[in-house]
């Protein structure tokens, strides 16, 4: 069974790893509190009760990170998170547990990471750890593992599925990749206007939807001036019929962003903030949707524009 932890919060996530810990270490493992760790999530400090093994538990001061991401195929050799620039998650985790060790608060670093690992790339950190922090016993946890401790507990199977009451705004990318593939395949071929051009939609009037769902004018005018000119083509090219299959795939989107953005209005201040958060969360859940940062966003507020997301209920269909 595989575990959906890019669809944790990154506080859910940190939560898991300390009940690993407790697991692995002992009782003893304590949390650290939400804001800048200092390269830190979690401590113990003692004789580990049962890791790397019984026989040869850890002794001393263990320092346990926790690094949480949202793609849902991310690998430990992703240059965002191991690259050598400094603007990685290593390279900027690097000099806070050296400030650690100098200051003699760490003999073991353990880092976990919902990400998948391989061999050589994982001796390959551990050993950049160890020579560039100066910690010399370094473990590393990735996806594979952390499945394999959720199947040997039990209770870790529990805690996940108490998560589920209080997941974040999260929505599947895979439909919405799909329709942005395809169209992005014959982009080149598709007329993009340089204007506003008619469209056969119908539709409630803009300003009476934003109205309903509470979006701002200063939202709406963005959506307005930097995609409307666009929304023509997305239209054209869901409605040829040779384009069947990418419709039922931007169908299939519809559906589960109109639940999404219903079941979690209420977590949000302003529903500027709700849609940009739905649309943000997609595209860095999707290397697809990366590549096409605009013409995922044009889709996405076409779905809003054409009534297809969002509140119409009770508003007369007319046009502006």
């Amino acid at each position: 069974m595989r575990f959906a932890f890019h669809d944790l919060h990154p506080t859910q996530f940190e939560d898991f790893v300390v009940e690993v810990c407790h697991e692995l270490l002992g009782a003893g493992v304590q949390k650290f509190a939400t804001g800048p760790d200092g390269g830190r999530d979690g401590k113990f400090v003692g004789t580990a009760q049962a890791f790397p093994s019984t026989a040869k538990p850890l002794s001393g001061t263990v320092i346990i990170q926790a690094k949480h991401t949202l793609d849902a195929i991310g690998k430990f050799s992703d240059t965002d998170f191991s690259g050598s620039s400094k603007t990685s998650t290593l390279s900027e985790e690097i000099p806070r547990i050296k400030a650690l060790r100098n200051a003699g608060l760490i003999d073991h670093y353990l880092l976990f990471a919902n990400r998948r690992q391989g061999a050589i790339v994982n001796e390959e950190i551990e050993e950049r750890l160890r020579t560039q922090t100066g910690v010399p016993s370094v473990y590393l946890f990735g996806t594979e593992q952390i499945e394999r401790y959720v199947k040997r507990y039990p209770f870790l199977a529990e805690t996940l599925r108490g998560f589920e009451y209080d997941l974040p705004l999260r929505a599947s990318p895979d439909d919405l990749a799909n329709v942005i593939s395809a169209i992005a395949s014959v982009q080149s071929d598709l007329k993009w206007p340089t204007k506003v051009t008619a469209t056969n939609i119908e539709r409630v009037a803009f300003r009476k939807k934003n109205q309903r769902n509470g979006l701002s004018e200063e939202y709406a005018k963005h959506i307005t001036r930097n995609y409307l000119k666009h929304f023509g083509v997305i239209e054209r090219f869901l409605a040829d019929p040779i384009n069947k299959k990418t419709y039922r795939s931007y169908d299939e989107a519809v559906a589960d962003f109109s639940a999404k953005l219903i079941a979690h209005r209420s977590d949000f201040e302003t529903y500027d903030k709700l849609l940009d958060h739905l649309v943000s969360g997609l595209i860095l859940r999707d290397g697809d949707l990366r590549s096409h940062k605009r013409l995922t966003r044009t889709v996405f507020f076409f779905m809003y524009w054409a009534c297809d997301i969002g509140d119409t209920e009770d508003v007369d269909a007319t046009s502006d």
